[in-house]
């Protein structure tokens, strides 16, 4: 409890500081009474010293008890009707409030020379690099002319205007577009209905836009597209040789080969690398004998729920779909939102312990880290986070500062 004379008496301290930089019509700056001062500013300064009274209270009780608060505390004023709240505004009561704090649980480590993680280690073999070689190859697959009707996997390149109804629509006109039959680049039976084309063929291509397409005006509508071939080719046998190698921007094969034996290279450390600390995390996990803050571990739920719910909207599919229910979904998530909060909570008295510190290229670099998950989506991601910084208290907020390296990868689950 706070009482009216002390607050009063830290109201009058502040209206002694602020008299000399208001101006008051029909007064000098710094002349203006007291009384006067109290009947234009009281009540937005007394709403300020009831804020930093019960703030300074608040600290007082963290400090002197050396808690860790996993939120803000909950402060609950004796009487929130709106009388007794003026009367609290006007200086006529005293201030009484409960506060409710949850306190961030004391964690108890194992020995951690007793605690056995294994790392996979692989070499990079020849067979390796060769199934790179042609996996590069297939992806830049060249094209020779061929005599006679297109087969499945040829390229063929096509003029085409589509129209429903009689009626061409935009988007669904084009000339020399190459088309790989079997591809799935166009929409379902467009491909089909080209095998066995020739060129210098005019065909038409009669096909059902999907209801799900992407284009509202289009979704679900019958179309016909006039198709004039233009040529058809074959694929061609691919010699990866120097001259393959140059057409993909190395100087030659073995300098391909290189770049590609120490891309897998890398590759493997990553997986090894994720696998180890998935297997240190399982096992920290499974040290760890505290209870998660019941806050903390339903923000994280809510956080995780919400990017699910998102996802599952996006691809269209349903809880029967994903082979589970809603309640079943539910209780898994909890339970990887509470892993996800006893292992930050770890990670972060930890640090603090061993006084480990994240600089800001560290920071950056891990968000750039997760920024290449999604590929095509990276501005997005790294804009994500640059506004939406985690409002965690000052208690954790180292917690927050490496939360982007931990929390948010896939291996705390």
């Amino acid at each position: 409890m706070v009482l009216a004379a002390d607050l009063d008496q830290r109201v009058n301290a502040k209206l002694d500081e602020i008299k000399g930089r208001v101006n008051i019509a029909g007064f000098r700056p710094g002349k203006v009474p007291m009384s006067h001062l109290k009947r234009v500013y009281g009540k937005s300064v007394m709403s300020e010293v009831i804020q930093q009274a019960v703030n300074d209270s608040n600290q007082k009780i963290v400090d002197d008890g050396k808690f860790k608060l996993a939120m803000e505390p909950k402060v609950t004023l004796a009487a929130e009707d709106e009388a007794s709240v003026k009367q609290l505004i006007e200086g006529k009561s005293d201030l009484s409030y409960k506060v409710a704090m949850e306190i961030l649980p004391k964690i108890e480590f194992p020995d951690f020379k007793k605690v056995k993680v294994t790392r996979p280690v692989t070499e990079t073999t020849d067979a390796d690099v060769n199934q790179a070689l042609d996996k590069i190859a297939e992806a830049n697959q060249q094209f020779e002319e061929r005599q006679g009707k297109a087969e499945k996997g040829d390229q063929v390149t096509i003029d085409f205007k589509g129209s429903i109804d009689g009626v061409p629509f935009d988007g669904g006109a084009a000339e020399d577009a190459p088309l790989v039959l079997g591809s799935n680049s166009f929409i379902p039976g467009f491909e089909d209905q080209l095998i066995g084309v020739a060129a210098g063929d005019k065909t038409d291509v009669k096909v059902k836009f999907p209801d799900e397409y992407g284009a509202p005006d289009l979704a679900g509508k019958d179309a016909v597209f006039a198709i004039n071939v233009k040529k058809v080719e074959k694929p061609k046998k691919t010699e990866i040789n120097d001259e393959f190698a140059k057409t993909v921007g190395a100087e030659s094969l073995a300098k391909l080969k290189e770049q590609v034996r120490d891309r897998i290279a890398q590759d493997f450390k990553q997986v090894s690398r994720a696998k180890a600390k998935r297997s240190l995390l399982d096992a920290l996990d499974e040290a760890l004998k505290f209870e998660a803050p019941p806050s903390l571990a339903e923000q994280e739920f809510e956080t995780v729920w919400k990017a699910i719910n998102n996802d599952m909207t996006n691809r269209k599919v349903t809880w029967a779909d994903e082979d589970t229910t809603e309640d079943e979904a539910k209780a898994e998530y909890k339970r990887i939102a509470d892993r996800r909060v006893r292992l930050g909570l770890a990670i972060a008295e930890l640090g603090e312990k061993n006084n480990i510190q994240v600089s800001d290229d560290e920071l950056t670099r891990a968000l750039v880290e997760q920024a290449r998950q999604f590929p095509g989506q990276e501005q997005q991601v790294w804009d994500h986070f640059r506004k939406n910084p985690r409002p965690w208290p000052a208690s954790v907020r180292r917690f927050s500062r490496t939360r982007l390296s931990t929390l948010s990868s896939s291996w705390l689950m």
